[in-house]
């Protein structure tokens, strides 16, 4: 899978989204389009799959994306994204209990075209 660090192009993108959205909390990304497909390469993939996490809402896992061909998936994605017809799917929430029991968590597990 090779090496497994956010590249510094998709770093530099996530802080200035992250601080745009810390300092506005009614702004709105309406043209996020653009860069999301900076992040949809093979690094972030990588990067998805090693976190090893359940499938989301569609059932589809890395096996699935390796079966059907991991360069056409991403080229697919990419052309969504340039042609702004890629709609995400709803997140799947799911209780994940504590040994004791008594209590526990709910974790979001997003698409796998979402994570990456």
């Amino acid at each position: 899978m090779g090496n497994l660090s956010t590249p510094e192009s998709v770093q530099k993108l996530q802080k200035a989204l992250h601080a745009k959205a810390k300092a506005e909390a009614g702004y709105r990304f309406y043209a996020l389009y653009d860069k999301i497909s900076v992040m949809t390469s093979w690094p972030c993939l990588c990067q998805c799959r090693s976190n090893k996490g359940a499938p989301g809402v569609d059932g589809q896992d890395f096996a699935d994306i390796e079966a059907y061909g991991v360069q056409r998936w991403l080229g697919e994605l990419a052309l969504a994204l340039r042609q702004e017809t890629y709609r995400p799917d709803p997140i799947r929430r799911v209780f994940i209990p504590k040994a004791n029991g008594n209590s526990g968590r709910w974790a979001s597990r997003p698409c796998v075209i979402e994570s990456a």
